[in-house]
């Protein structure tokens, strides 16, 4: 009886045994399938190209680079910082202030907008066309009823990164007929191809690149609401160095509804950036 006994106790410890290795087995499984997944969630926005291996594609393109601080300088700028104060104006003819966090990044066609609100927390992010509100619900994710996070997104992207975006490979540039006057000044239009690109993703299909004929800046461009299907144009102006040699990008934004000629018709949002800066 005793060697029976201890028969049925060493298989009862192999049982044992063999179904701790299973279960370490599918613990370690399920850990590296998490590992994998949170990898995947995880998206590297700042970003940088090679600029010895990238090439201006026009003219134009050249110039709107070279005035905004030359693509050696923009190679660089991975992340860029602005700290801004934004106004949005109501239907009423009131308006709304707010301090907005953007954190900008180029090369990766992203943006991430952040603030606290007396709802609470805000934090938005519009990455290769795809809009997403990371924290705060769906009633603070609209600042305004006029102008929608996700086109408010795309304009200050569009605007402070536009020398990156004409460099996009995938997508087509041309002239668009003769120069035109907008707020006084001539601009030469420059037609984004319905196409969609790395840099300038689907919600720029068609966009209008306006540059300013006295210094090559691109400080206007023009766009359609993804949701409103309203015309927008965002204006970009004031542009500063964001540290010495560096890249320039525009401290004050405004976004107004437009007729196609970007004719203004109605002021939507105007932002003034107090601080600019590269990631630290």
């Amino acid at each position: 009886m005793p060697k029976i006994r201890n028969a049925e106790s060493r298989a009862v410890t192999r049982r044992f045994v063999l179904c701790a290795m299973i279960l370490a087995f599918v613990l370690s499984g399920c850990q590296q399938l998490q590992r994998h997944e949170k990898e995947e969630d995880e998206v590297v926005l700042a970003t940088s190209p090679d600029a010895a291996m990238t090439s201006v594609p026009s003219d134009f393109a050249a110039k709107a680079v070279n005035a905004a601080g030359g693509l050696n300088a923009w190679a660089k700028s991975k992340e860029i910082h602005l700290a801004s104060v934004v106004t949005l104006y109501q239907p009423d003819g009131s308006h709304y202030l707010s301090e907005l966090q953007l954190a900008v990044y180029p090369w990766s066609n992203s943006i991430q907008v952040s603030a606290n609100e007396p709802e609470g927390q805000l934090l938005w992010q519009l990455s290769n066309g795809q809009f997403k509100v990371l924290q705060g619900d769906d009633r603070i994710a609209e600042l305004s009823k006029e102008a929608q996070s996700c086109d408010l997104a795309e304009a200050v992207l569009s605007i402070v990164t536009a020398p990156a975006r004409l460099l996009d490979k995938s997508a087509d540039f041309a002239d668009k007929g003769s120069p035109i006057k907008i707020q006084g000044q001539w601009h030469q239009p420059i037609e984004r191809l319905p196409m969609s690109g790395i840099l300038a993703g689907p919600r720029l299909s068609g966009a209008i690149f306006y540059q300013n004929r006295d210094n090559s800046l691109i400080d206007i461009i023009q766009f359609e609401s993804a949701g409103t299907g309203k015309i927008l144009t965002v204006r970009g102006y004031d542009h500063r160095e964001i540290e010495k040699g560096g890249a320039l990008v525009p401290a004050g934004i405004e976004i107004f509804t437009t007729d196609s000629q970007a004719n203004a018709q109605g002021r939507l949002v105007k932002i003034d950036s107090h601080t600019l800066g590269p990631a630290k």
